[in-house]
């Protein structure tokens, strides 16, 4: 059995994380992504920190399940073969600053002169247009424009804080792949491919605005900033650890009542309904740490999950890789990379049932499908070897241990 996306081709011109993550997916899902990279040391991220057998962590977590090709897209014989393995593909994507692909020939309209019906998929930061559309961007950058790092914080009145995780990045490339299924779907009802166009700050902006954006929702009727109802986190230590819990109906209420056993609670006014909790909301969890501290977190999360409280402990990243539901859901894999030795990351989240379970192959080495994608696409083994001799394609020429 293959992947839903099995015998979809797709050219893949991105580097760093939100395109690698989009065409990963895709990968993941049986797509065949050739990754084109720049002989002269490829994606960036291959040189990150924290490597193994010349492969970076980074990398290999977005790169897996892809085909790599070495091309130097300056040279007009490199920039002819691509072309050449564009021809018949049905995904296009590039994540370079607008303008960029239109200098390097590459622009929709050259590429759908070899491939008329090509979905054609550019990732932006900041979008194709406005004062800041030529500005270089992390996702820091993002983070900040958007109101996310605001949010974060909890109030407009406090400093602003980073999420802790690239997630404009991330956010952007899960947005992505889904465009780009939808414009495979629309092709195959509508038999024409189309240009898919998204930035990173339209995904994240269009993320929060369904749970984040409640006080800018009604026009003429703005908030004049966005309070915050508590600077408290749900977490809640206990003498060995830490757990988390939340509870929003009546039933949750009481049920948490019972389980750490302050049945005046029941009675007090601040929490008669739903609102006055969310109201006294310092108050309430102030008196649930207050209680969960003086026990451990297995003796707590035993009593709330038997009373039908939402909970679960917080672990560190390590601990998390044992918990006995990620063991369940199968979700943590091992496998032999070549170069990088034994490799652990997640399955693809999503699972399709005529599928089967899909085997990971490991991130490729620079230029490691070259020649065989070149000779698929018509070179002889005389003109690749002159092209490699001369600078013009990268070939993967490292022994594998």
């Amino acid at each position: 059995m293959t992947g839903p996306l099995h015998g979809v081709r797709i050219i893949d011109l991105t580097a760093m994380v939100s395109g690698p993550l989009a065409t990963l997916m895709l990968a993941d899902q049986g797509a065949e992504v050739i990754k084109v990279e720049n002989p002269a040391g490829g994606d960036f991220t291959r040189s990150a920190a924290n490597q193994q057998g010349g492969f970076a962590a980074s990398f290999l977590n977005n790169n897996r399940n892809k085909r790599s090709v070495a091309l130097n897209l300056k040279d007009p014989e490199g920039h002819r073969a691509l072309l050449q393995l564009i021809k018949g593909a049905d995904v296009f994507v590039q994540n370079f600053r607008p303008g960029v692909i239109e200098r390097m020939g590459l622009g929709e309209d050259a590429v759908r002169a070899v491939a008329p019906d090509i979905v054609y998929v550019s990732i932006s930061g900041f979008g194709e247009q406005g004062p800041y559309a030529q500005r270089p961007v992390y996702d820091p950058l993002i983070q900040g424009l958007s109101g996310l790092a605001t949010v974060q914080a909890g109030s407009d009145q406090r400093r602003p804080q980073l999420v802790r995780t690239i997630l404009p990045d991330k956010l952007t490339g899960v947005t992505a792949a889904q465009a780009i299924t939808a414009a495979l779907f629309s092709r195959e009802r509508h038999g024409e491919g189309q240009h898919v166009r998204l930035s990173m700050l339209d995904a994240v902006v269009a993320f929060l605005w369904g749970s984040d954006m409640g006080s800018q929702t009604f026009v003429r009727g703005e908030l004049p900033q966005q309070a915050a109802a508590s600077f408290q986190d749900l977490i809640y230590e206990t003498t060995d650890g830490y757990i988390t819990l939340a509870v929003q109906s009546d039933r949750e209420w009481q049920g948490l009542i019972r389980a750490l056993e302050r049945p005046e609670w029941a009675d007090d006014p601040r929490f008669l309904t739903a609102a006055l909790r969310q109201t006294h909301i310092d108050d309430r969890l102030a008196l649930i740490q207050s209680v969960i501290v003086t026990d451990s977190a297995d003796h707590w999360l035993t009593k709330l999950d038997a009373e039908g409280v939402p909970c679960a402990p917080v672990l560190t990243r390590t601990a998390m890789i044992d918990h006995p539901q990620v063991h369940a859901n199968d979700l943590i894999r091992e496998y032999d990379h070549p170069r990088a030795g034994r490799v652990r990351q997640t399955r693809a989240p999503a699972r399709f049932s005529k599928a089967g379970d899909p085997v990971l192959n490991g991130a490729p080495a620079l230029g490691a499908d070259t020649s065989v994608l070149l000779q698929a696409a018509g070179y002889d083994q005389a003109t690749i070897a002159r092209l490699a001799e001369a600078g013009v394609i990268g070939l993967d020429t490292e022994p594998t241990e």
